[in-house]
């Protein structure tokens, strides 16, 4: 059987590390330019060369994403930035344009490529093209089932490598090619700078009726009918390994720390049991399902791997965010005094008990005993976010291990 990667993403350099401490085999992450997250965070090159030695002295990989569906005015640069990511050297570059695909090829023939699920990749042919052209792996587009992912791998070349997306946001439009954001708003979703209006609430209104708005009912906050339920394979591990796939991708390249966290630290384990047995696999369902409720999601659904979905039931249906956990800050250096440094990202108070997510699958409940600022000033609480403090919890804790409070 073959041994599939765990492929996690990552917003900025604190969250790849984060990534890669929290069990992903590898990371994709963006540059601040030609990627299809332009609202990201994203890496400048010096953070990319960073990110890239931090993890690979964990025995990481990370990929690079080069995939917007470039115009003349962008191929110059995109020129320039495979240069620039020679220098860098990650180990692969994800792309869908095949001009950019063969500028790739001529610049940087050493760095893999793989290719993007905004090419459309939804059938033996498009893979074997791309392979014939020199892909590494091709992602598979997201509409596609289990059974033709099966019958790709059965008709492709061994060592060519199939990455299929198993956790996340999804999208309105066939693989990712929307143009409503554009249409909006003029930002194009295929240059990396989409909007999101498939999340945004609507009604309908009436031509003779201007002003006089009918709401399209789904709950009692409104309708949502773009909006889709968030892709999760959890309990599915064993019908992913059996149709040959090697790489799950993770979707969320504009996610905190704590999504990336939970969602890698689940599938990770899940992953690893499965390894030691179906059986294993199966007694910790239960276990796999409430953690991956904790992070931030639209409810779940299965999407497209068991067939085209009941669109109502399974995709459309009450697919407002719910969110069990809030995220409030990663551990940092820990002081001579015994306090832990870390970015404060909500707020919490001397006294609270709080829980540190482990990355072995543990949780772990600690008092919050003290907080100063950083010119040594003792405080209550952290009214603001975003700023450094310092916290004494009791215990010895770990680097980039994540902190957070249960909602209600």
């Amino acid at each position: 059987m073959r041994k599939t990667e765990l492929l996690v993403p990552a917003s900025s350099l604190e969250v790849l590390k984060v990534a890669v401490i929290y069990g992903a085999d590898a990371v994709y992450i963006g540059g601040e330019v030609f990627g299809l997250r332009a609202n990201a965070k994203n890496f400048s090159l010096q953070e990319m060369r960073e990110g890239i030695a931090f993890a690979h002295a964990h025995q990481v990989r990370v990929y690079v994403t080069v995939n917007i569906l470039a115009h003349n005015r962008d191929l110059d640069g995109i020129l320039e930035y495979l240069k620039e990511l020679k220098e860098i050297c990650p180990d692969a570059l994800i792309i869908s344009d095949p001009a950019v695909f063969m500028m790739a090829r001529e610049v940087v023939p050493e760095i893999e490529i793989h290719i993007s699920t905004q090419a459309n990749n939804t059938n033996y042919g498009t893979y074997l093209f791309w392979y014939r052209q020199g892909a590494k792996r091709v992602v598979s587009a997201r509409e596609l089932s289990l059974l033709e992912i099966q019958e790709i791998r059965e008709r492709i070349p061994d060592e060519l490598e199939i990455e299929t997306f198993v956790h996340g946001a999804m999208c309105i439009s066939y693989s990712g090619r929307c143009l409503l954001s554009n249409f909006l708003t003029g930002r194009d979703a295929n240059q990396g700078a989409c909007t999101h209006p498939c999340r945004w609430k609507y009604a309908l209104v009436e031509e003779t009726r201007p002003g006089e708005y009918m709401p399209v009912l789904e709950n009692d906050r409104g309708t949502y009918i773009f909006n889709s339920k968030d892709l999760c394979m959890i309990e599915h591990i064993p019908e992913l390994m059996e149709c040959g796939i090697d790489s799950f991708k993770i979707e969320g390249r504009m996610k905190t720390a704590l999504y990336v966290a939970v969602v890698a630290r689940t599938y990770r384990l899940a992953m690893e049991d499965y390894w030691k047995g179906v059986e294993v696999y199966r007694e910790r369902l239960s276990f796999y399902r409430a953690e991956i409720a904790k992070c931030t999601n639209r409810r779940f659904t299965t999407g497209f791997f068991f067939g085209k979905p009941d669109q109502e039931a399974q995709i459309y249906d009450s697919s407002t965010y719910q969110k069990e956990y809030t995220y409030l800050g990663l551990i940092g250096e820990r002081d001579a005094d015994g306090r832990y440094r870390l970015e404060q990202k909500n707020k919490f108070w001397v006294g609270e008990e709080i829980e540190v997510m482990k990355p072995d699958g543990e949780n772990l409940l600690v008092t919050v005993r003290g907080i100063w600022d950083e010119n040594g000033e003792e405080m209550e609480s952290c009214p603001h976010a975003r700023q450094i403090i310092f916290v004494d919890f009791g215990c010895e804790l770990e680097e980039f291990w994540v902190l957070r409070r249960k909602e209600g």
